[in-house]
């Protein structure tokens, strides 16, 4: 009896697994961590369903290829493969999907022809769906999409200002981080905030890659980033958004080509570059008080949260609920702190005994906005997917 589902999310540099219990509500059973893909100290870090750590081990993965391998290897050795119902994949970029989808060759046709809109995943994340289907080629797959949340955003939002013969081929703001905010907007249905169906909801997702998104009504209207996801706030190591002519510049005055000019704004600048240190923003709070590169790292991350926070509000027509999520938004109180910070003519205010804890709402009782911090689970957004996708099937 096929009784789990795997899902598989594929950064540029890590791919993280998880099994699901096929039941209701879904349970999580084995998960865990391929870091450091295409580097060397490749280590694979799992866990038991009860979160506990129960081992890393080094594995060979030169390339994607390699690590997809090396991982279904290993996944082979813990889990018959045949109790699982689909695999749910993270595609970090859909173009005009608004749903999951099987997986076929017409779509992964049309992945890899897309594939120059996010050089940095989706050919990863397109290998690992090959390596399974060669490797177990009546195992189902499922992909789900980082855009597809973002697909009810008005057209004025999705335009970019440039000759119109490019929208007609696909060049236009799409916005990421989907899966999280799917899971947010579900989380907030759960907890009976009304805003969440009728109200004005701004998503914070500040963690690596960081972004926001304006959600009115349910439905997204807004979001930062953009054509790809180094468009928007300032991240780790992702510039955010730049002035085009820095481009010709730098070609003119230094000579960088264009892919020197794609490494730097995708794995120089941000947090990383400001800094010079690190992208890390808790190795960056730790020394900012000596390191005035550190500290102004720290305060352009946060002016610019503040100004998304502004702008958005402004699109909505007013605030009721903003969401912290992601890693620097759940862990960093002094981040939500500081972002908050001057915001109380939109009703923000932080309480700052429940933002130290943190608790679930760190604004005060009587507080115009609330606002809450939530764990996001972009794994189990994808199992719940599967599970919705199958479920016909499955009753069948």
């Amino acid at each position: 009896m096929k009784t789990s589902v795997l899902t598989i999310n594929g950064g540029s540099s890590s791919i993280k697994f998880a099994f699901y219990e096929a039941f209701d509500p879904l349970k999580r059973g084995l998960y865990g961590t391929l870091d450091r893909v295409g580097l060397s100290g490749t280590n694979l870090t799992f866990h038991a369903a009860d979160g506990q750590p129960q081992a890393t081990c080094q594995i060979a993965a030169a390339d994607y290829q390699s690590a997809a391998n090396s991982l279904v290897d290993w996944l082979e050795g813990q889990v018959d493969l045949m109790s699982v119902i689909a695999v749910g994949h993270r595609l970090v970029h859909g173009m005009k999907h608004t749903e999951p989808e099987l997986v076929t060759p017409e779509l992964l046709d049309e992945l890899r022809r897309i594939s120059p809109y996010d050089p940095d995943h989706l050919p990863g994340e397109i290998k690992l769906i090959e390596v399974l289907q060669q490797r177990h080629p009546k195992l189902k797959q499922l992909a789900c999409f980082d855009t597809a949340f973002h697909q009810t955003m008005p057209r004025v939002a999705k335009l970019l200002p440039i000759p119109r013969r490019y929208d007609a081929s696909g060049i236009q703001r799409y916005g990421f981080h989907g899966l999280s905010y799917a899971y947010l907007m579900e989380e907030l249905v759960r907890l009976d905030d009304p805003a969440a169906k009728t109200g004005r909801v701004i998503l914070a997702h500040l963690g690596n890659g960081a972004s926001m998104a304006a959600v009115l009504n349910g439905k997204s209207i807004d979001t930062s980033m953009g054509f790809t996801p180094t468009a928007g706030l300032v991240m780790s190591s992702r510039s955010g958004d730049l002035d085009p002519g820095l481009a010709p510049y730098l070609a003119q005055t230094e000579q960088m080509t264009t892919q020197q000019f794609y490494d730097m704004v995708n794995h120089r600048s941000g947090l990383l570059g400001v800094s010079e240190t690190s992208s890390d923003m808790r190795d960056l709070l730790n020394h900012e008080k000596t390191d005035v590169r550190a500290a102004e790292a720290v305060a352009l991350f946060c002016y610019q949260s503040k100004k998304w926070i502004g702008s958005f509000a402004a699109a909505l027509g007013g605030l009721d609920t903003l969401v912290f999520a992601g890693g620097i938004g759940e862990n960093a109180p002094l981040i939500r702190t500081r972002i908050c910070e001057g915001l109380g003519f939109l009703g923000v205010e932080v309480n700052a005994s429940r933002n130290a804890k943190p608790a679930a709402v760190i604004s005060p009782n009587a507080s115009r906005v609330t606002v809450r911090v939530i764990r996001t689970d972009e794994e189990l957004m994808i199992a719940r997917s599967v599970m919705r996708s199958f479920a016909g099937a499955l009753a069948g």
